[in-house]
């Protein structure tokens, strides 16, 4: 039972009422998902909300547990990942819902999970709640009590069960509520983020002792595959002509195994909507679909595979079966699919082989496959475009990697292929690969065409040029990791060069500093927007003053600052799995590649170096420097590896391959006579609810080197939010991992646009290091259109040439000045990360010519 000192007991033990609020401090320890049926307008009757799903949640006070349902009024924050697993809640409210007999759960839910006890328990309704910090983050616990473990804290209301012995697992265990579904007669729970996947304890269960129940004299098939057809289709009966019920048992072999399929509809009460199609042979030589339906497939399902002999009975025969895939549609549009990249190599071209991979609803797989590790995809196909082509799913696309125990297993491993590719393995270098690895990071593929003509044709029916209104709008409709491709006419205003990690470096350029000149009090000193030259004779800004720049104002320490970024793989944005060797802090910092000027020469405001902007935490203050374009290029960095890959081999490429075989330099801050000038934080937004993006770029953003040690870790940082909190705990941020190097060099650009339709402002980021179309992807020479690295051609193939080193950011700051006032169609890549944190991603600019 609840202590008497339990915010949740204080909360209820009130006068009853038609909601209660609860003061105190909760956590969220989980969030599941499942669809609505028929009740929905018994349990919310005056809900008019167009989603085809429900939410329940587990809270917790820190002394015990209670589960609730989400108002469907409050979905939209589950969808935008702010309602999360480990979100810190305060003055929620509680709306009492009706007793609910633990009978009544085991009838209706067929008896998955019910607590003991017996009796009626209250339910509650959430109807309202403020999440503490919405940055859409990952969740942490902070606040409650050190060394506190919450699946083990009692249930609120529970009462102590005599047959159990007193002590913490008494109370634990003490009338544990049915761990179904709360407003909807489902069988168990959808996974978070997709349909396509399986969730829940029931998934891994063994069946029935009844469904697996076999004669030991009765082994051989009595019907084959053949005479099921030929009496089906003569209709003389035979084995088919009783109530539909195929008679006899048929012996057959698993081909081919599809993924899950989710049929659940609003205006339905099907416990267990779940279908699967399985391929299917005999001795007659036949092949047919045996489709798993409802709890036969939640049974069974997770426990067959691809080569497994199966005995059947009691199964009925139909004409035809269609196989088509079809998107199920609710209220809000066509069902949002989860997927992912992959960048293989299998040692037979020069060239990767890049799938695009959704759920095959395999969750425990797709979780490990990392960097170094053995996959074998099965029935893909594959998808051409203009200028290239990878592979993707098919209904019956199955995956299998190191460390789940299939390669030693399947029948593929006697392939003859299989066997040229397990002896190329053993020849290959852990750190080459390494080298080569990517984890997460924004990432487009197939690369988009480079004109304007060849990429409005290839937009097929999607939305056309948008205002910025309009782009503002679609934004908000977004949900968590969703990504959509928008085009705007605009000009670029501003363009700003950093490295992550490095914000107290950055380069500026600006067309109209006066536009972003910071409103100062009557006694603060200012520049006069009309001197373009600063001389020692310039008045001195004292060091209580703030900090001028002629490109935007910097934030006051009360400003807020955003949230940590969230992990996880987008089902909307494309992120790349796993890699890459860390650099050691050693590694050398970009310096300029201009002379400095004494304090006499002319400065343009215009193009600065600022040291210290975007969150200045030295306390020294930020310098700036002139840069020309005539001044030498800059030389390319020599990057280390991080001394744990060296000594890091487990997981290693040998090991993978032994599976198939088992059962066989910083500047000092000395140039005092410098004005004192303030980096924008890249770049403020001015214009309140008129800007999209972030100030600074995300850390999804970001293409990160794989880390070995920490390899489980970092594989869920990088995926999608996880509802249950054993999950979070386990990670860390994104903050705790190295970019890429091939990012360190390059940095990004973040050009801040200005639509011509209404003027509303857009910081897009701009990776012309990191596209696909300016990186080598594996050990083959540079491929790809080799163009002039000018800002035109840069814009309009999405990246730096392959063929040519990168140019020097300062370089290009330098020349930014061509973009000014220059008419682009900008296509944006946008994707909420969760919260109110927008990525929008400069994909393609194609200057309109008079």
């Amino acid at each position: 039972m609840a202590s008497v000192s339990c915010p949740l007991q204080r909360t209820f033990s009130r006068p009853a009422t038609s909601r209660v609020i609860c003061p105190e401090r909760l956590w969220v320890l989980s969030v599941q998902r499942y669809g609505r049926d028929r009740g929905f307008s018994l349990y919310f009757p005056q809900n008019i909300s167009s989603s085809d799903s429900l939410y329940d949640a587990t809270l917790t006070d820190g002394d015990c547990r209670l589960r609730v349902t989400l108002d469907p009024n409050l979905n939209r924050l589950v969808e935008r990942n702010v309602f999360r697993c480990g979100a810190q809640l305060r003055h929620v409210s509680f709306s009492p819902g009706e007793s609910v007999g633990e009978e009544e759960e085991e009838e209706e839910g067929g008896g998955g999970g019910g607590g003991g006890g017996g009796g009626r328990r209250r339910t509650y309704r959430l109807v309202s709640v403020e999440v503490a910090g919405d940055g859409g983050g990952e969740g942490g616990m902070e606040g409650l009590t050190p060394g506190v473990e919450p699946e083990r804290l009692p249930w609120y209301g529970a009462q102590p069960d005599p047959a159990l012995t007193p002590g913490p697992v008494h109370l634990e265990r003490a009338q544990a509520p049915s761990l179904l579904p709360l407003r909807a007669r489902r069988s168990c729970y959808l996974p978070l983020w997709n349909n396509q996947d399986y969730s829940g304890p029931a998934w891994r269960e063994k069946p029935n002792a009844e469904d697996s129940d076999q004669d030991v004299e009765d082994v051989r098939a009595t019907v084959t595959l053949a005479e099921l057809q030929e009496d089906f289709l003569s209709r003389k009966g035979g084995a088919t002509a009783r109530r539909g019920v195929a008679r006899g048992v048929l012996v057959v072999r698993v081909l081919n195994k599809s993924r899950v399929m989710y049929y659940g509809k609003s205006d339905s009460n099907c416990l267990c909507p779940y279908k699967a199609l399985l391929e299917v042979c005999d001795v007659s030589g036949c092949v047919c679909v045996c489709v798993l339906w409802n709890s036969v497939c939640v049974s069974w399902y997770g426990r067959l595979r691809p080569g497994q002999v199966l005995r059947t009975r009691g199964f009925r025969v139909k004409e035809s079966y269609d196989t088509r895939d079809h998107q199920e549609i609710d209220g809000q549009g066509k069902e949002l699919l989860e997927y992912r990249w992959l960048r293989l190599e299998d040692g037979t071209s020069d060239q990767p082989i890049m799938i695009k991979l959704f759920s095959t609803s395999q969750p425990e797989t797709h979780n490990k496959i990392l960097p170094l590790s053995v996959v074998v995809c099965t029935r893909l196909q594959i998808v051409r475009d203009s200028s290239c082509c990878y592979l993707t799913n098919t209904t019956y696309t199955q995956i299998y990697c190191t460390g789940s125990g299939h390669h030693s297993v399947m029948p593929y491993r006697k392939l003859r292929p299989v066997r040229q590719f397990v002896q190329w393995l053993r020849s290959v270098d852990d750190r080459q690969v390494l080298s080569r690895a990517v984890v997460g990071g924004y990432f487009i593929y197939p690369p988009p065409p480079v004109s304007l003509d060849a990429f409005m044709k290839n937009r097929k029916g999607e939305l056309g040029l948008l205002r910025g209104a309009e782009l503002k709008w679609e934004a908000e409709r977004l949900q968590y990791r969703e990504r959509r491709s928008f085009c705007i006419q605009a000009t670029v205003t501003m363009v700003t060069h950093c490295r992550k990690g490095m914000e107290d470096q950055c380069l500026v350029w600006t067309d109209r500093p006066a536009a972003f000149s910071p409103r100062l009090p009557p006694s603060s000193p200012r520049l006069p927007p009309s001197s373009p030259h600063l001389s020692p004779s310039s008045p001195r800004l004292p060091p209580s003053s703030p900090h001028l720049s002629p490109s935007s104002p910097r934030l006051p320490p009360s400003s807020p600052r955003l949230p940590p970024s969230s992990p996880r793989l987008s089902p909307s944005s494309p992120r790349l799995p796993p890699s890459s060797p860390r650099l050691p802090p050693s590694s050398p910092r970009l310096s300029p590649s201009s002379p400095r000027l004494p304090p006499s020469s002319k400065l343009s405001p215009r193009l600065l170096m600022l040291r210290g902007g975007l969150g200045l935490s030295n306390g020294k203050s930020p310098k700036r420097r002139l840069f020309s374009s005539a001044g030498p290029p800059r030389k390319r960095l020599t990057l280390g590896t991080h001394p744990e890959e060296e000594n890091d081999t487990e997981g290693g490429l040998w090991e993978a391959s032994m599976e198939f075989l088992d059962d066989e330099d910083d500047e000092d801050d000395d140039d005092d006579d410098q004005a004192f000038l303030t980096a924008p934080s890249s770049p403020v937004s001015l214009l309140g609810g008129c800007r999209l993006g972030l100030a600074r770029v995300a850390m999804e953003t970001v293409p990160l080197q794989y880390c070995p040690a920490s390899r489980e870790q970092q594989a869920i940082a990088v995926e999608m939010q996880t509802g249950e909190f054993q999950d979070l705990r386990c990670c860390g941020g994104l903050e705790d991992y190295s970019p890429t190097v091939s990012y360190t060099q390059t940095g990004h650009y973040t050009l801040t646009l200005r639509a011509l339709s209404d003027g509303v402002m857009v910081d897009a980021v701009f990776l012309p290091g990191s596209s696909a179309a300016s990186t080598p992807s594996g050990p083959s020479p540079p491929h790809g259109p080799s163009h002039s690295d000018h800002w035109f051609t840069i814009l309009t193939h999405g990246g730096f040439s392959a063929h040519t080193p990168p140019p020097a950011p300062a370089d290009l700051i330098a020349t930014a000045s061509q973009l000014s006032n220059q008419r682009l169609v900008c296509v944006l890549e946008v994707c909420l990360l969760g919260g109110d944190r927008l990525e929008v991603v400069l994909s393609r600019a194609f200057p309109l010519r008079d």
